[in-house]
């Protein structure tokens, strides 16, 4: 089997570290210009450098995504841009349109090209030509199959990389490429600012008679013309393995550490435990499926890999996300007497239980014994999201072990 590599989103220095100490082999990011999600809070040069090394650090590989469809306006930027990745050094650049890879072959041919699957690769032939061109990598468009991918694997060179999403959000344009935003609001998400019209909810007026909304109904289930059901392949790993896929990757770029941190770790565990064992990945099945519903979540399809999906598999009736947990920080530092240093994120209180999140597949449910404000004040509780707090847990906390709670279901 070729070697195998988890590929997730990070979209600040902070869920950087988190991915990376939660189990990916590879992080993806995005700087301040030129990637499709601008709304990301994305890097910083600053941030961008210092999660490299941290990555390096820990054996750890990073990708920057410089993959808009550039109009003539970019182009004199992103020539800039790229002379400042190639100081950087990131291990990889995610390119979709052939102009801004004709200047990363250019200005910085010593980093890899991946090409993105928003260039729409569904063949053999397309991977050829990238390859015969440079790229090291091709995403392969969402909506193959994994017969499809088998046949890619048999009919490109060996030293040819395949990435493949197999978790996360999906969207209804042929390969991402949407004019739904642009066309609505003027928000162009080929540019990277998508305002998510598919995600709105839409109704039907007569024209004599105004006012009066009907609900469009694909079929008895909801009213979401445009939307899907998030992609999760953790029930067919063995399928996804066995594939000919180099790099499984994880959308997710506008999502939380909380999120980034759980699904990181179960796609780790799952991988691992198949490569050890099928056997093993069988029997802790009910582990994966039971964290990988503890994130926020849609319903969960298999998307196109075992075929195009019928109405059912890809229709979901209503845009409300389940969410279990709430994310509440993460240790940053551990200090003398063995507080957890914190920037908060929603608020907490003594006496509650929370749940310690650790990397190795532990949750460890505590009380919060104590919390301490900059200061060093002892309070009850920290109602201002980003207040520095100590937390005395009363346990074994480590440093980058998230700090989460449990919240009963919203449907």
């Amino acid at each position: 089997m070729r070697k195998i590599e988890l590929l997730v989103p990070a979209s600040s220095l902070e869920v950087l570290k988190i991915a990376v100490v939660f189990g990916a082999d590879a992080v993806y990011i995005g700087g301040e210009a030129f990637g499709l999600r601008a709304k990301a809070k994305n890097f910083s040069k600053e941030d961008m450098a210092e999660g490299i090394a941290f990555a390096h650090e820990h054996g750890v590989k990073v990708y920057v995504t410089v993959n808009i469809l550039a109009h003539n306006d970019d182009l004199p930027g992103v020539r800039e841009y790229l002379q400042e990745l190639k100081e950087l050094k990131p291990d990889a650049l995610i390119i979709a349109d052939p102009g801004i890879f004709t200047y990363a072959r250019e200005i910085c041919p010593e980093i890899e090209c991946h090409i993105s699957t928003q260039a729409n690769n569904t063949n053999y032939e397309t991977y050829r030509f990238w390859y015969r061109l440079g790229a090291k990598r091709v995403v392969t468009a969402r909506e193959l199959s994994l017969k499809e991918i088998r046949e890619i694997r048999a009919n490109i060179s060996d030293d040819m990389e395949i990435e493949t999403f197999i978790h996360g959000a999906m969207c209804i344009s042929y390969s991402g490429r949407c004019l739904l935003s642009n066309y609505l609001v003027g928000r162009d998400a080929n540019q990277g600012a998508c305002t998510h019209p598919c995600r709105w909810k839409y109704s039907v007026v007569e024209e004599k008679r105004p006012g009066e909304y009907m609900p469009v109904y694909e079929n008895e289930r909801g009213t979401y013309i445009f939307n899907s059901k998030d992609l999760c392949m953790i029930e067919h790993m063995d399928d996804v393995l066995n594939s000919g896929i180099d790099s499984l990757k994880i959308e997710g770029r506008m999502k939380t550490a909380l999120y980034v941190a759980t699904v990181a770790r179960t796609y780790r565990k799952a991988i691992d435990d198949y490569l050890e064992s099928p056997e093993k990945y069988k029997a802790n099945m009910p582990w994966y499926q039971e964290q990988i519903s503890n994130c926020t979540y849609r319903q969960f399809t298999t998307g196109f890999f075992y075929g195009k999906p019928d109405q059912n598999t890809q229709i979901y009736d209503n845009n409300t996300y389940v969410k279990e947990y709430t994310y509440l920080g993460y240790a940053e530092e551990i200090d003398e007497k063995g507080f957890a240093h914190i920037t908060q994120r929603n608020k907490f209180c003594v006496g509650e239980t929370i749940e310690i999140m650790k990397p190795d597949g532990r949750n460890l449910s505590v009380t919060v014994k104590a919390i301490y404000n900059e200061n060093g004040e002892s309070v009850e509780s920290a109602p201002h999201p980003q207040q520095k707090l100590a937390v005395d847990l009363g346990t074994g906390i480590e440093k980058y072990d998230l700090l989460r709670r449990a919240e009963a279901s919203e449907n």
